[in-house]
């Protein structure tokens, strides 16, 4: 591939086909992205995350089972009439929101092969232009800019763009690890590097470093080229970590080129129980409708917390 354009990336691909199993039983019978943080599925905040960022054209990598996704996003007029009807603009706003809020489209992934081959389910759809990828585990804070930077970045030097996230060495395992080099001065900018390899959830003794690869990429079309020829590694799945050290190797002309950009803002990880729980207090605390009220009641339940004699079991 030759000429790979730089125009800023317009649309965003969601893979959302996993099982979910972390969060099972919930997820057993609903989507995992369906489930609530607060008000509102957590598949919400990522495509409002994308829209933001300008990307308006998502597409959705769903498998069975996951209807209820594109259903969300869905217009629902007798909804919205019965509650104005009712006075309740306030939430027939709320569901209007969510449906205008892009384009959205589907494609089956069928068997599931890991996200690089659900990334490669999207190739009809991106074509010959660059594209966002966001994962629906986790999603940054909207005071938060990330995914504009990265679309920034990408438009200026080509080849794709990472996000980076500093974490606690023993976490690394969790996550594709990068390895970095300072970019080009004509590329350099705030917290922009130039990723030389990276590796799927390495051990902690043998991790490069501590810059985990989070669930936001900015990809050159060059990858899907990549991933036809990437064969399944990790855990017998075609990892997108692995067409990535192949794209850090190639040439800027032939569409590669990997560079990350380092987050330091607010993330929320939803992907495991705790995570989740964590995710819902620390949004609920800055919610300008329910903050003030929460943070009040918190304090005073931390305050006066005693430790039960017997815990509530999780009844499996």
């Amino acid at each position: 591939m030759t000429d790979v354009s730089r125009t800023r990336a317009v649309k965003a691909v969601i893979p959302v086909a996993g099982l979910g199993t972390r969060l099972l039983p919930a997820s057993k019978a609903i989507p995992k992205e369906m489930i609530t943080v607060v008000d509102r599925p957590a598949i919400q905040y990522v495509v409002e995350e994308a829209a933001s960022a300008g990307l308006a054209d998502v597409l959705l990598i769903t498998n069975r089972g996951k209807d209820a996704i594109a259903d969300h996003f869905d217009d629902a007029p007798d909804l919205v009439a019965m509650l104005r009807r009712d006075g309740k603009d306030a939430l027939a706003d709320s569901v209007e929101h969510s449906a205008g809020l892009g384009h959205i489209h589907e494609v089956r992934q069928g068997e599931a092969k890991g996200l690089g081959h659900a990334v490669a389910q999207a190739r009809d759809h991106v074509g010959d232009q660059p594209f966002a990828v966001l994962l629906g585990d986790d999603f940054v804070d909207p005071r938060d800019e990330l995914l504009s930077t990265m679309l920034d970045v990408q438009a200026k030097v080509g080849g794709s763009v990472i996000a980076l996230l500093e974490v606690e060495p023993e976490q690394i395992s969790l996550y594709g690890a990068a390895v970095i080099e300072p970019a080009p001065e004509a590329e350099r900018g705030d917290d922009v590097v130039r990723v030389t390899s990276t590796v799927e959830k390495p051990a902690v003794e043998d991790a490069p470093s501590n810059l985990a690869i989070i669930g936001r990429y900015v990809l050159s079309p060059a990858v899907f080229d990549v991933l036809d020829r990437t064969t399944p590694g990790k855990g017998g799945e075609i990892q997108l970590t692995d067409a990535l050290e192949e794209l850090a190797t190639m040439d800027a002309a032939d569409g590669g080129g990997v560079y990350g950009v380092v987050f330091r803002g607010r993330r929320y990880d939803t992907g495991a129980k705790l995570d989740y729980l964590k995710a819902i207090v620390q949004i609920g605390a800055d919610r300008d409708d329910l903050g003030e009220d929460f943070v009040s009641w918190l304090r005073e339940f931390v305050e006066s917390y005693e430790a039960p004699t017997t815990r509530i079991t999780s009844g499996f």
